[in-house]
């Protein structure tokens, strides 16, 4: 009988294409039908028929599915049964880009729900790796508010949150304030600010503010910090950065075409993830993506196909060793690598 691991580099409909690498996963078909049925219906939100019409089957088929899922404990506080297809994605992606851990979930047929769905692992994750006196640094993004949503609400003792970039200077759910916030109080921890703008007017402006003892103290624990938790944004006219005010229409297209793809902590990078030649990237008051590898855990959130290219830059960059993304996404960063 042919043995699974002695195949050659096969490819997967559903991974894109790509070669599949490695050693290859004996699977049951009806458990990946039923983990895959659970996702939607439990994470994705989906309705029983909007799964049937999916996966091509009826109503009562999907009803068993789901309570088949609950019966045999693939469903408690989340699913725990893995998908083959996003399995090897995860081994791919830690090879390729020396990850310590990649967790890759089903990308929702509604683009919309991408945040949501990676929020969720996200969440899990944050709350498996908190322990008492670390500190840990946050970044912004709806990615990182949503995902405080599934952390739950426990004490810490000595446990430290610090902003890694500045604020916004209107009120947002998604200033990095607010998420730094929210993330303290969910563990009684002591939380640290950037007291000062996230951009401002000009390099000298940003010089004198971050000369001050106050914030000097805080830039030097975000650089000291046990884990970074943050998300990265892409660059297009409707991206988060443009719609808070951060920067301009004419600006995004300045910063195309000195070949930015997207930002780490408020700073532009390119695909290589080195930060590009732009005026915006001396105004930033937030931590160089530089110093994230200098931090024991960076962890990166963040998927949808037009952040594809901003996590890959970040990864060749060795600013992550921990990222959480769907599957079409990590299908675009490995295709995007292997160009």
């Amino acid at each position: 009988m042919e043995d699974a691991k002695t195949r050659s580099e096969p490819t997967s409909p559903s991974s894109g294409g790509l070669p599949v690498t490695g050693p290859q996963l004996f699977v049951d078909p009806e458990e990946q039908l039923t983990t895959r049925a659970a996702w939607l219906y439990f994470v994705a939100g989906l309705t029983q028929a909007q799964i049937g019409k999916q996966l091509g089957l009826n109503r009562t088929r999907v009803n068993r599915l789901l309570a088949q899922a609950r019966d045999q404990g693939l469903v408690q506080i989340n699913i725990t049964g893995k998908l083959a297809n996003c399995v090897v994605l995860e081994d791919q992606l830690r090879r390729r880009f020396g990850l310590d851990e990649a967790t890759v979930v089903p990308t929702p047929p509604d683009q919309a729900l991408i945040p949501q769905v990676i929020a969720t692992a996200a969440g899990a994750a944050l709350t498996a790796r908190l322990k008492e006196g670390m500190s840990v640094g946050v970044g912004w993004g709806r990615t990182l508010r949503l995902s405080l949503q599934s952390v739950p609400r426990r004490s810490l003792t000595h446990l430290s949150v610090v902003s890694l970039l500045g604020g916004l200077t209107r009120g947002s759910a998604m200033n990095p304030h607010e998420t730094a916030s929210h993330l303290a109080d969910l563990f009684d921890a002591q939380c640290y600010y950037i007291a000062a703008p996230a951009l401002t007017d000009t390099e000298t402006t940003r010089d004198i503010l971050i000369a001050q003892p106050m914030l000097r103290e805080v830039f030097e624990r975000g650089a000291k910090v046990d884990l970074a938790f943050i998300s990265v944004g892409e660059l297009t006219r409707t991206c988060t950065m443009a719609r808070v005010g951060l920067i301009s229409m004419t600006e995004v297209s300045d910063l195309q075409k000195a070949g930015a793809v997207g930002d780490i902590c408020a700073h532009w990078i390119d695909a290589e993830g080195q930060l590009v030649d732009h005026p915006l990237n001396s105004r930033v008051v937030a931590l160089s993506p530089y110093k994230l590898r200098d931090i024991p855990c960076v962890v990166i959130a963040s998927g949808g196909l037009n952040k594809a290219s901003v996590l890959r830059g970040a990864l060749k960059g060795d600013m992550c060793n921990v990222l959480i993304t769907d599957e079409q996404t990590a299908i675009a960063i490995l295709a995007e690598e292997s160009i």
